[in-house]
């Protein structure tokens, strides 16, 4: 019966337990109670060995080479320790062992079920995982590794080896296709880890890796399959490749410190030999004069141009009739871009083909600037709104976004969310641009009024009697709000492209011309022009390492969104409105025929007792500019004073605040890249500079106080003279 026994926990079947562990009725009263107990036990034992010897057996034909090779590890366990185990106790019955073979005679079925008792619960925890893995078709590498490293999660030893030992093992082949896409930048043709497009394919990375890891293996991925598809003339070392191969044999994903730390290391050596070889400082400072001169309107000529194009676009499309002719398109839109290059600057610049701009929500018919009721403005922006205020519908009427067509090597340091930064910068300073240059064509608009009526009325401003002084103070109120939204958005326009574009955009230049200036204020030091000497004459390096080229052009990304003050959702709340004002304004004056004052032959005389349709008319226009003028001017105060409380409770850092305003629309993906930019910027407590970027904002307190218009107290009816009077 012994031997019997030892072929049923060996995966034989037999008479004993004809179906499962049960054991066969006509042996029960052949058997003590004891030993028909430790029988069953021993069917149990040797029931789950076959179950689990026959789910390997299907398991190992599967198309997955993670479960393959975990079936692979489990039948080599098995044989090394339950089998030979098997195996050791016969020898000890054939022998005589004393410690099995009781007398030398006979051997206790207790002593049998004690020995493979150590495998009771391992094979029950294996049966388990076994109907786990046969209950799901197909599984990949992530989830299979995660369950595998929370049931090694467990008090029993022995389970725990053994399901650390599967778990090892499903995570060597992991590491070995990790190996080749980082090494090589090759893909399985089955169970890749990411897609064509280098995008990490759900389910192929484990839970215990980073985002920041995942990142990184995608970087350097993707940047090696790139220069071998390329066939770039500098490809990666080998040594260098057999290094990055050798680092990663040392470590597993379930050690995430050490995982990380290598994976860090390879990218940092990775970005510093594409640096090197790959992506020059030459292309960089190509790229960032490109960008800075569309984008952020350095080409003043070329945005001067383009604004005018959209503005002609928008007027032939209104007086097309109606069909496919009176639609804007994004073609259009395109068109318009290479017409106003003409007679610029930008007509030869290459760079130029890689702008065009795209429509959200589609096609469009154009329409007329809103005259609507502005009484609300202040209303609704004393509420303190937490939703974002957005300037990309203000060029052209709805969504208009600025794209750039970013080529390898360049997107390897120009991620999405810059370039969506970028395109928020560029509506919010064309906004500006456009409604400033709006208003100097009204005032153009009205000196020309002016000129043609004094050839008729002198000195005075025409009318009868009756409606002199109305016309009078009529003119000098348009004169007034026009004179404030010229002064105000000159003062800012000013700020935005002096004070901080241009700024900011030279100290770039410097940080990228300087490489070990570069390095120290990427970490957060700035050093005095004795240091810099010093490291001039001891680092001989001429490169920026990658890294410190990427924080150094999010830095600059930051300092121009708190400059332009984007980074304060109630400043932007408030430049919107005012915005808007002006735009009303302009559009009532073109709508008025380019005057303030109507013209006196289009109104005729008064008639004896009849009704003063002069004076009707005169009064419905006072009305209309004394509530622009109104709203203009509560707007500014309180632009003036929530710019004064910025710069003593805000801090001056582009977190959380600015990119919910900037990337409110943009996706999950793409926001991760900022929100490793704020994470940087919190950990060295704020990013570089922060003290400059405070005094370029308290130099526009200056601007817009310059004569204390603001800052001293007003005082009721006195407020409006005096608004009248402090500028001119």
């Amino acid at each position: 019966m012994i031997a019997e026994v030892l072929l049923v926990l060996a995966g034989h079947s037999s008479s004993l337990f004809p179906t499962d562990h049960n054991l066969h009725p006509a042996f029960r009263p052949l058997l003590h109670p004891g030993e028909e107990q430790c029988l069953e036990a021993l069917g149990h034992i040797a029931s789950r060995y076959r179950s689990i010897k026959k789910a390997c057996v299907i398991l190992s034909r599967s198309k997955s080479r993670y479960v393959c090779a975990l079936c692979a590890t489990l039948n080599q366990i098995l044989k090394d320790e339950y089998e030979k185990l098997v195996v050791d106790t016969e020898a000890k019955v054939l022998k005589r062992d004393p410690d099995l073979v009781a007398s030398g005679s006979f051997v206790p079925l207790s002593a049998v079920r004690a020995t493979f008792a150590e495998w009771d619960s391992p094979l029950t925890a294996l049966e388990t995982l076994m109907n786990q893995l046969q209950a799901q078709k197909h599984w990949q590498p992530g989830p299979l590794i995660d369950m595998l490293l929370a049931r090694s999660k467990t008090g029993v030893y022995r389970i725990a080896d053994i399901i650390s030992r599967l778990s090892v093992a499903v995570q060597r082949v992991w590491r070995s296709q990790l190996s080749a896409f980082l090494v090589h930048g090759s893909l399985a043709s089955t169970d890749p880890l990411a897609s064509k497009d280098f995008t990490l394919l759900d389910g192929t990375m484990p839970s215990c890796i980073s985002p920041q890891t995942k990142e990184s293996i995608i970087y350097v991925g993707r940047a090696v399959a790139t220069i071998k598809a390329k066939k770039w003339q500098n490809q990666l070392p080998h040594e260098q490749a057999l290094e990055y191969a050798n680092m990663l044999e040392t470590v597993l994903p379930e050690d995430q410190y050490k995982f990380d730390l290598v994976i860090s290391q390879i990218r940092t050596n990775v970005s510093e030999w594409l640096w090197l070889n790959v992506l020059t400082r030459k292309d960089v400072e190509d790229a960032v004069i490109s960008l800075a001169s569309y984008f952020l309107l350095r080409n003043g000529e070329f945005s001067l141009a383009l604004i005018r194009e959209i503005e002609r676009l928008k007027i032939s499309r209104l007086t097309t009739r109606s069909g496919a002719s009176s639609v804007i398109r994004e073609q259009d839109l395109n068109l318009a871009l290479l017409r106003a290059s003409l007679g610029t600057t930008a007509q030869h610049d290459p760079s130029l083909l890689h702008l065009h701009f795209e429509l959200p929500s589609g096609s469009l018919r154009p329409l007329l600037p809103s005259l609507a009721n502005s009484k609300a403005l202040a209303s609704s922006v004393a509420s303190n709104s937490p939703e974002a205020t957005s300037f990309d519908d203000l060029l052209l009427g709805t969504n208009l976004i600025l794209s750039y067509d970013v080529t390898w090597p360049l997107d390897l340091f120009l991620h999405p969310s810059d370039l969506q930064i970028y395109a928020a910068l560029f509506n919010y300073l064309s906004s500006l641009r456009k409604t400033h240059t709006q208003i100097h064509t009204c005032w153009t608009s009205l000196s020309n009024a002016q000129r043609a009526r004094r050839r008729w009325t002198g000195l005075g401003e025409g009318g009868t009697a009756e409606d002199l002084e109305a016309r009078r103070e009529l003119l000098r109120c348009g004169w007034g709000v026009v004179r404030d939204m010229g002064w105000f958005l000159d003062t800012l326009l000013g700020y935005v492209m002096v004070d901080v574009v241009d700024v900011e955009f030279r100290r770039l230049k410097d940080l990228l011309g300087n490489p070990s200036r570069g390095r120290a204020e990427s970490v957060g030091k700035h050093p005095s022009s004795q240091n810099i000497a010093g490291q001039a004459n001891t680092d001989t390096s001429t490169y920026l390492d990658f890294t410190t080229l990427r924080n150094i052009h999010t830095t600059y990304l930051e300092r121009l969104l708190t400059g332009c003050l984007l980074s304060n959702p109630a400043l932007t709340a408030i430049l919107r409105p005012i915005l808007e004002v002006c735009e009303r304004f302009v559009a009532q004056v073109e709508r008025w025929g380019g005057d303030v004052l109507p013209a006196l032959l289009f109104e005729g005389s008064l008639a004896p007792g009849g009704d003063d349709k002069v004076g009707a008319m005169v009064q419905e226009r006072s009305q209309v500019v004394a509530e622009i003028n109104e709203s203009l001017h509560i707007l500014l105060n309180l632009f003036y004073e929530q710019l004064s409380l910025s710069t003593s409770q805000q801090p001056f850092t582009a977190t959380s605040d600015a990119s919910k305003s900037i990337l409110m629309n943009a996706s999950v993906a793409n926001a991760t890249a900022l929100q490793r930019t704020s994470i940087r910027g919190k950990v060295s407590k704020g990013f570089e500079g922060e003290g400059e970027v405070r005094r370029h904002v308290e130099r526009l307190l200056l601007r817009l106080d310059f004569n204390g218009a603001f800052s001293k107290p007003k005082a009721g009816a006195s407020e409006q003279f005096q608004w009248e009077v402090g500028i001119l």
